[in-house]
C-alpha cells in the first residue's frame, strides 16, 4: 500500500465489459464500481491465476487501482480490492 493512500477490501459482484486478448484471455475495458459508477480501464498492471479464478490488477481512469476476480466457468466478475492514493477513508 502506498503510504500516502488508503486501501479497502471487499468482494462484490460487478459488471465488466471485456475484449479478448491475444492469448484468448478476457481483457477488462470498463466495469461498474460500488455505487454503480462506470470506470474506464486505462492500464492492466498485472494478472495471475488462482485455483478456480483468474485475477486482474488494473488502473482506472479515476486514478485508482483495482483487483478484479474472474470466474471463467460462471462468466462472473467480482471487485476484490481497490486502492486510491491520496484519499483518506474513515
Amino acid at each position: 500500500m502506498n503510504p500516502a493512500g488508503d486501501q479497502r477490501s471487499s468482494t462484490v459482484n460487478t459488471g465488466v465489459e471485456a475484449t479478448i486478448g491475444a492469448r484468448g484471455e478476457p481483457v477488462p475495458r470498463r466495469f461498474i464500481t460500488l455505487g454503480a459508477r462506470s470506470v474506464e480501464v486505462t492500464d492492466i498492471l498485472d494478472r495471475w491465476p488462482g485455483l478456480d479464478h483468474g485475477y486482474v490488477k488494473l488502473r482506472g481512469a479515476d486514478g485508482a487501482s483495482y483487483i478484479l476476480r474472474h470466474d471463467e466457468n460462471a462468466g462472473a466478475w467480482q471487485l476484490v480490492q481497490f486502492i486510491w492514493a491520496g484519499l483518506a477513508f474513515g
